[in-house]
């Protein structure tokens, strides 16, 4: 079941990298798919899935560095950019299936502009 789920995620995402066709990742979610976004918001599968179809897709340049998969979890590391937007973002996706279909989804991201700042949050600050 592992390489089955990373196989549908890897697949959804060069489809909807390739074609833009956000429709298809429409039948490989759950009826009740819940995305949660750092900032402890969530989206149900409609509003996610109208949020990524107002996303520039078509202009997105995708970069995947990792597809780790786990039991009933895959892990996605990536890179992305618009044209002429700088440096873009670096993001991390975390999805889990039940029943074959993806049942909620966790998306981490981080301007990658920022990224020397936050590797030292956790340092006291400089008085």
């Amino acid at each position: 079941m592992t390489t089955d789920n990373k196989g549908i995620v890897e697949r959804a995402l060069a489809q909807l990298i390739g074609t833009g066709d956000v429709d298809a990742l429409e039948s490989l979610l759950s009826d009740d798919f819940v995305h949660h976004r750092p900032d402890s918001t969530s989206a149900t599968k409609a509003e996610w899935l109208a949020a990524v179809r107002a996303a520039p897709i078509a202009d997105l340049r995708v970069e995947v560095h990792h597809v780790l998969a786990d039991g009933d979890h895959v892990v996605m590391h990536s890179r992305r950019w618009l044209p002429d937007a700088g440096p873009g973002i670096a993001g991390v996706d975390i999805w889990r299936f039940d029943d074959g279909l993806i049942a909620e989804g966790w998306e981490i991201i981080e301007p990658v502009a920022q990224a020397a700042a936050n590797q030292v949050w956790w340092e006291p600050a400089q008085r």
